[in-house]
């Protein structure tokens, strides 16, 4: 019975979480959303639901503003799969009659009828199986379906057809009212802790100006407070509504907004849209297939004087900014290069590792126990060429780099090899002030062993967004620098592609 209660009050609190991430924009008058729910609308999407401005409303995978997304919330204390035939079973969702399916039919057909509009999110802890067909059907930018993949004309025979078949006829319908419902369907795993949600929510109420709960105290006040309001049937708040219910509370503890937000994106993280929390976005995943640009030669004509605009307007109106970069390695050295160490601003980084922190040059004090670099310098075909530099923080990506140049890069003539003294991992780079360290550490390596001549270089890194934006700072005494990017979903084949050559 023990565990039971746990599980339940475990399972309240990541809905609870959920809930205060997207109220807490409430609070921002630049925020698209309008409007929050907590266990109301649909059924069987009901644990939370948001309303966003038509004007500034986020967009679908086909381009088209979704103005309420419905969420709902399955937590599991242990981690497993699930597939496509667990979404007809009722079983599934400890339902006695209706599954998750059937659920997600109604309320499209009540509230999207079109298919447009609306977005009806299951947001679970489990993953799709690894071997069940659905997975390979799975947008995992905006965790939608693929529509071209699973209506691709094919037979029920085919893997296709066979989810399509079994869906069709558990809600008896044809492939048509399917594809509408397919359409508004979004199926997001968050394996994010509940320690972890707690360490985000802190930064999103510091910004919000929400009393933050010290991490020692055991109890978190938020995961209770919106249960008292649902006993009391306040289940929906507007802007107005929901800061009177925090005033009420003693949850406010200032204005809020004390560092300006920027945001730039070329990829969506799967449950933390930049829109939700940020002054302003730069959105740059039109140009992007999942992880890979769309037209090589975009980098350059597109994407970089984007960046360049969007920074240069945000510097001018602000001496103290804090960048959160969901995007490219590419991006964050050019965001560097443009802020660079002589702009006179201040900026932070919010910075995913295992934690979400912000990190800014000065955050803690320099520590001799960090890890630092161990440098290696290997000649491959002789001298005066160019030199490639691979920076293994997070990922050792050396025998990947070394493929790369000997296939595609004759001209580079010696390879700096920079590894942390603890080995590569998440935890290599401790804060900003450590990342801006080795950062620093790294740029004098470079000017060092090119002290006769500066060839151009070529850099291969594998690190924190914070840590290549402080590099990227150091950009005009590196010279001319070409930046490469690995294809991880292996879309064009694999291995390393180059990306923007700087300055341009």
């Amino acid at each position: 019975m023990t565990q039971a209660v746990a599980v339940r009050r475990d399972g309240d609190a990541f809905q609870a979480r959920i809930f205060w991430r997207k109220a807490a924009c409430l609070l921002d008058p630049k925020s698209p959303v309008t409007q929050v729910g907590f266990e109301s609308g649909p059924k069987g999407f009901d644990d939370v639901w948001v309303a966003y401005a038509a004007d500034r409303a986020p967009n679908d995978h086909e381009g088209r503003p979704i103005l309420r997304e419905h969420i709902q919330c399955k937590w599991h204390v242990s981690v497993n799969d699930f597939g496509h035939a667990d979404l007809i079973e009722p079983e599934w969702i400890n339902a006695n009659r209706f599954s998750l399916l059937q659920r997600a039919r109604a309320a499209q057909v009540a509230h999207a009828r079109d298919g447009f509009g609306a977005r009806f999110k299951l947001l679970t802890n489990w993953r799709i199986a690894q071997a069940d067909p659905l997975r390979g059907y799975i947008n995992q930018k905006s965790k939608t379906l693929r529509l071209k993949d699973l209506f691709d004309g094919s037979t029920n025979r085919s893997a296709a057809g066979k989810v399509r078949k079994l869906w069709r006829e558990h809600l008896d319908i044809d492939d048509q009212e399917l594809m509408l419902l397919a359409r508004t369907l979004s199926l997001d795993t968050d394996s994010t802790s509940l320690e972890d949600h707690r360490d985000n929510l802190d930064l999103l109420f510091e910004n919000r100006g929400l009393r933050r709960i010290p991490v020692n105290e055991s109890s978190f006040v938020y995961d209770d407070v919106v249960f008292q309001w649902l006993a009391q049937c306040r289940l929906e708040f507007d802007r107005q509504t929901f800061r009177e219910a925090c005033k009420r509370e003693g949850l406010l503890a200032g204005d809020g907004r004390t560092h300006m937000g920027f945001g730039v994106k070329s990829f969506e993280h799967p449950f933390d849209r930049l829109e939700d929390r940020c002054a302003v976005v730069l959105d740059l995943i039109p140009h992007f297939d999942e992880r890979s640009i769309r037209d090589q030669t975009a980098w350059a004509t597109t994407l970089y004087p984007m960046l360049k605009s969007f920074l240069q307007t945000a510097a001018k109106d602000s001496q103290h900014l804090r960048l959160i970069l969901d995007a490219h390695i590419t991006l964050a050295f050019a965001a560097g290069s443009v802020l660079n160490i002589k702009s006179g601003r201040c900026v932070e980084i919010e910075q995913r590792t295992v934690h979400r922190n912000v990190w800014h040059s000065s955050d803690m004090p320099s520590d001799p126990s960090w890890p630092g670099w161990v440098f290696d310098l290997e000649t491959l075909n002789g001298n005066g060429g160019d030199m490639a530099v691979a920076v293994c923080l997070t990922h050792d990506v050396v025998q990947a780099v070394k493929l790369h140049l000997a296939v595609s890069s004759p001209e580079v003539s010696s390879l700096l090899i920079a590894r942390p003294t603890c080995g590569a991992g998440a935890r290599s780079v401790v804060c900003g002030q450590h990342a801006f360290d080795l950062a620093e550490a790294l740029a004098l390596q470079i000017n060092q062993r090119r002290i006769e001549h500066r060839p151009p270089l070529h850099l291969f890194i594998a690190a924190p967004n914070a840590f290549t934006f402080f590099l990227g700072q150091r950009q005009p005494s590196l010279g001319k620098t070409a930046l490469y990017e690995y294809d991880f979903e292996r879309a064009n084949g694999g291995g390393y592609r180059p990306s923007l050559s700087l300055p341009i």
